[in-house]
């Protein structure tokens, strides 16, 4: 009886007494609350737009000159130059010179990076003797050594090419050897009870599981070489996103200049996004 009493006067307090609604706003802050599609959408456009007007303001009332910072409508007519000016389309050609390069350096970081970074991982004496070598290069300015490369490998496609290759792979080794250590050791464990040699352990047992962590340092590794494209490009090159830009400096055309840095933001957005969702596909069950 006594029991029934105090369930039946816990529920009555619960009844009457009105507790403290949620404010929406003490979501802010909360990371384990995701946005809904249409609230991310929503703010995303906001945000574009905003930057669009502050941008258009700045410039329509003089604040900066338009030899530094040209007008949103300006930097469009530079855009249409470039696409199209009389049968010809220089930003085509350039575009397709750039992503051209940043594939085969691409290619290239992912058939060097990956078994080095697997072979880090997996053997703790090949990790110190390679780590004193790779993980100082993640902090220094690789574009400290463009002269070097000039001066070993020529004005040429290839020395843009390594360029590029070096730039990324000082982070996708890393990324690669921190996915493999990252694995749980019972699943290497588990595969040796079960009669695995080591290379077994670590190719059929630990490597599936760092795959997604590993793809991570892909997109990386990818993304960061379209920010050193300009640089890459910036030294005898006749083609490509980055002789664009050059050129328009040469001639001040601030509007082409900025016209060809969008284009690159752009196309390393595309990118992104793309390698992203064929990571979500290969993967489906990352991050749920």
């Amino acid at each position: 009886k006594h029991d029934i009493l105090s369930i039946l006067f816990r529920h009555h307090l619960q009844q009457t007494i009105s507790l403290p609604k949620v404010d929406p706003m003490n979501t802010f802050l909360n990371p384990h609350k995701p946005l809904s599609p249409t609230a991310r959408k929503v703010i995303g456009i906001g945000t574009f737009v905003f930057i669009i007007g502050v941008w258009a303001l700045i410039s329509g009332l003089g604040i900066v000159g338009q030899n530094k910072l040209p007008s949103p409508w300006s930097v469009v007519k530079a855009f249409s130059y470039l696409a199209w000016y009389e049968g010809e389309s220089q930003l085509l050609s350039a575009i397709f010179a750039s992503t051209t390069r940043v594939l085969i350096a691409s290619t290239f970081v992912i058939l060097i990076g990956i078994p080095v970074g697997i072979l880090m991982g997996s053997s703790p004496s090949i990790n110190a003797s390679i780590s004193p070598l790779i993980d100082p290069l993640r902090s220094a300015p690789v574009v400290a050594i463009l002269p070097i490369l000039v001066m070993w490998f020529g004005l040429d496609e290839l020395m843009k090419i390594i360029f590029l290759f070096l730039g990324a792979v000082v982070y996708m080794i890393p990324m690669v050897r921190d996915a493999i250590k990252a694995v749980p050791y019972t699943y290497w464990e588990s595969a040796r009870d079960l009669g695995g040699t080591k290379v077994e352990c670590i190719t059929r047992a630990v490597l599936p599981m760092a795959m997604p962590r590993i793809a991570d340092g892909i997109i990386v590794s990818v993304s960061i070489m379209w920010t050193y494209i300009n640089v890459a490009e910036y030294v005898n090159a006749t083609t490509g996103l980055g002789s664009l830009i050059t050129n328009a400096k040469r001639f001040s055309a601030m509007d082409q200049v900025f016209a060809v840095i969008i284009v690159i933001i752009f196309l390393a957005f595309l990118t992104f996004q793309g390698m992203t969702a064929l990571k979500r596909k290969i993967y489906p069950w990352e991050g749920k």
